[in-house]
């Protein structure tokens, strides 16, 4: 690849996939068949590469490696130094086996000391739908109260010790009496332990990975002195996208919902549309129950397009009345944002949109020890805790 390919990337002229059920379906069964030749053929087509001066061998588009950052004071856009692509048959044969392009190496995850009393331990959960493995935080005192629940959700190639690192959430949880499950995928259910929030047997109540989510959310609040009025769901790119579908699917367990590097509801129903989404954005479906959203999304992603972020915003603005406005801020590290909200008469906040400037695909604020994070953002876990106090289900 020329050295200045990536400065200065031709521009693309792309066509929508035209609700080409049929094409979609045939280059799914070319690639299951290992016929990648004729599957890259069908995409190219379909992405109408044949406008485009670039090597045909790679899919068009940056991916940033987010280990690179770091933590010093107002960081450079030109920190952001994009990874090599993977090519296409690569990805395809990625595909093939039920997967999505995996992100960085992961790094070692050194969680944070916990506070006295509080644990962190691996559960369980099994259900009609299946099983899923989960880490379980509790905070450390005791009370008769019940304690607000957060489910959190990984991204692709990641665990949930390296989120819960990453993410800084469990000490959060503990100074606030937080209780916090970490669902775990496996490879066994996506090869790069991605949230299969693409795929229609995993996008509805009562089927596949929602309802084992939802199951988990239910098994926690009987045992673990969790409110079931505040039960809430956030999560980072894959993760992300899955919290968007269980909210829809369970609203009658989730009070709001986190979102960072997502996608909407209702974008994609297979692998070619969920890759063509990622990098140029969908409206997604008009939502039949909106929940309380706040979303965070780089404005320097490449793997995930800011247009998703924006169109969960959109998708969570659209039943609920309120006072939008947009204002600019900075985080304690030198990162600039843009933050707009929807306010409601009572003054709770209903859906927040922080676009970050400059970020990567990245969790904003996150610790450096885990994959996936932006030290220099502000920070996503506080706020999205913050947010969630505001909202209880009747």
């Amino acid at each position: 690849m020329p050295p200045n390919h990536r400065k200065h990337p031709p521009q693309m002229t792309r066509r929508p996939f035209s609700g080409s059920t049929d094409a979609m379906a045939e280059i799914t069964r070319l690639t299951r068949a290992g016929d990648l030749g004729q599957a890259t053929a069908r995409i190219q087509h379909m992405l109408g590469s044949k406008t485009v001066a670039v090597d045909p061998d790679v899919i068009e588009g940056e991916f940033t490696a987010v280990d690179q950052f770091e933590t010093e004071m107002k960081p450079p856009k030109s920190r952001f130094t994009p990874a090599e692509r993977s090519p296409l048959g690569q990805t395809l044969t990625r595909i093939a086996a039920g997967g999505m392009r995996p992100g960085p190496k992961q790094k070692s995850a050194r969680p944070d000391p916990l506070p006295d009393g509080a644990t962190f331990r691996l559960h369980t959960y099994s259900g009609p739908q299946g099983s899923r493995d989960y880490w379980l935080f509790t905070p450390g005192t005791p009370t008769q109260t019940p304690c607000p629940l957060v489910i959190m959700l990984h991204g692709c190639t990641q665990s949930p010790q390296d989120f819960a690192t990453g993410t800084g959430m469990n000490t959060l949880a503990a100074a606030q009496g937080v209780i916090v499950a970490y669902p775990a995928q496996p490879a066994a259910a996506n090869m790069n332990k991605c949230w299969n929030w693409f795929r229609p047997t995993d996008q509805h109540r009562d089927a596949g990975e929602p309802a084992i989510l939802a199951g988990i959310a239910r098994d926690v609040q009987r045992q673990h002195n969790a409110d079931p009025a505040q039960t809430y769901a956030a999560g980072l790119s894959a993760g992300a996208a899955a919290a968007v579908v269980l909210a829809q699917a369970y609203p009658d367990i989730f009070a709001a919902i986190g979102v960072h590097s997502g996608l909407p509801a209702g974008a994609a129903r297979d692998v070619p549309q969920a890759l063509q989404i990622m990098r140029t954005g969908a409206a997604g479906g008009r939502l039949v129950h909106p929940v309380p959203t706040i979303v965070f999304h780089g404005t320097a992603d490449q793997t995930v397009a800011l247009k998703n972020g924006q169109a969960i915003m959109a998708q969570a603005q659209a039943k609920f009345g309120g006072t939008i406005q947009t204002e600019q801020g900075g985080s304690a590290n030198g990162r600039t944002y843009s933050r707009t909200t929807q306010t409601l008469a009572d003054g709770r906040t209903i859906a927040e949109l922080w676009q970050i400037d400059g970020a990567a695909h990245a969790w904003s604020g996150g610790h450096a020890a885990g994959s996936y994070t932006d030290p220099a953002g502000p920070d996503a876990s506080a706020q999205m805790l913050r947010f969630f106090a505001q909202h209880r289900r009747p």
